[in-house]
């Protein structure tokens, strides 16, 4: 068997400490190899990347996610016991739920919503001196998604659970206060959730038939009765959650016109096909996931290198969206480049690879994209603003990362809203 690149522990706790989202991908360009090993004490350690390398991840025959995601990420993140960790027919049932709530006329209440939401924003910052527009999108975002998903919210509780939403996904990568802060908050919002399910399944809250809020509470688990009020509660906030995490993506977006203005011109003149490019290219160039983790389920050789069963894999994501075997300039902000896409579902890995009922790729993937693209649409051709001098910068080393200022933005002014 081949002998593969080994790093030390502490180096590697450091390394990911002081580089981040690029860790694994520098490693392999050091090494000259897609994989590397990570010697740790009673465990194996693979790091892999690259779309040859996502393709084996995966494979559920290889592969497992249970016992893979560490506590700390579900205490906060995901939620315990959630989709992302599960395997086999209790993942693809589990999956079916969500997928079953991605229908056409559900993709067309979001995109009404956003557009309402976006319209009622865009007047009342014609009314403030300042926005910071990654505040704004959190409590914007917690409209829609609430609304969308059947979950009863308080006009001027926006701001707040909008936040706390924020705080389980800034908490993924933190410790300290910050990821006190996401515990808190995940408690808090499962208290929240559940509530909600409790209520709907008690007829003390109509949710709509075909909500998320409805399917969560009533959907049949394996033995015919609704899930654990505990277990909906957690899968409610995983359709609620990452739809406010988006703002990350649309600030970044904001960043992108502001420092591409080129785009800016082709987006006002562009068509539907314009936007989704653009919104690949923000989604790939600008980071959000680090790397996924997965354990060996079936002992497996892969490059000439042994995957014993029970070897942790960590999957970079990062690096994977900047292969330079399969993206040309892969360091460069470049949205054209998804003019000769192929559609692989292995080179492209932002949420995740692979078959969205079969795999671990987010299922509202397409919520994401055509969130972004609606706010695109706003940016660039219904609402004008200047940019004064801030931080823009965004660190690397943290995650998840935003422009340190949030993107503030001035003197908004409505255009045929």
């Amino acid at each position: 068997m081949r002998n593969i690149p080994s790093v030390g522990a502490l180096s590697s706790a450091l390394g990911l400490a002081r580089e981040g989202f690029p860790f694994i991908y520098n490693r392999c360009r050091r090494f000259q190899s897609d994989l590397f090993e990570i010697s740790v004490p009673f465990l194996k350690v693979v790091c892999i990347s690259g779309p040859e390398a996502a393709q084996i991840f995966y494979d559920p025959e290889r592969f497992a996610r249970r016992g893979a995601i560490p506590k700390r990420i579900q205490r906060t993140l995901f939620g315990e016991n959630g989709v992302q960790t599960l395997d086999d027919a209790a993942h693809r049932r589990r999956k079916e739920m969500f997928m079953s709530v991605m229908t056409p006329e559900n993709s067309q209440r979001l995109s009404d919503l956003l557009h309402d939401h976006w319209r009622a924003c865009i007047k009342k910052w014609e009314k403030q001196d300042e926005v910071v527009l990654f505040d704004e999108l959190q409590a914007l975002l917690c409209r829609v998604a609430c609304a969308w998903a059947g979950v009863p919210l308080v006009e001027n509780e926006s701001q707040r659970r909008g936040h706390q939403l924020w705080q389980l996904v800034d908490a993924f990568g933190a410790v300290g206060p910050r990821h006190l802060r996401g515990r808190w908050a995940r408690s808090q919002t499962e208290d929240w959730m559940r509530s909600i399910i409790l209520a709907i399944r008690e007829g003390r809250i109509q949710a709509p038939e075909g909500t998320s809020a409805y399917t969560m509470a009533f959907y049949p688990d394996f033995d015919g009765a609704p899930m654990d009020a505990q277990i909906a509660a957690v899968e409610l906030l995983n359709i609620v959650r990452p739809i406010v995490a988006i703002s990350t993506y649309i600030v970044f977006a904001a960043l992108a016109l502001h420092e591409h203005p080129e785009y800016r011109e082709r987006l006002q003149a562009g068509d539907e096909k314009e936007r989704e490019r653009f919104t690949h290219e923000v989604r790939r160039y600008y980071p959000f996931a680090p790397f996924l983790g997965a354990k060996v389920r079936s002992a497996f050789d892969w490059r000439g290198y042994h995957f014993p069963k029970g070897a942790m894999v960590l999957m970079d994501v990062y690096g994977t969206n900047r292969d330079p075997d399969a993206w040309k300039r892969p360091m460069e902000f470049w949205p054209d480049r998804f003019k000769e896409w192929d559609g692989s579902a292995y080179n492209f890995i932002p949420q995740g690879g692979g078959d969205y009922y079969k795999n671990h790729r987010c299922a509202g993937e397409w919520v994401t994209i055509e969130t972004v693209k609606i706010a695109l649409d706003y940016l660039t051709k219904h609402m004008q603003y200047d940019v004064p001098p801030q931080d823009l910068g965004f660190k690397l080393s943290r995650m998840p990362t935003y422009p340190r200022s949030g993107f503030v933005v001035r003197q908004v002014r409505g255009v045929n809203v």
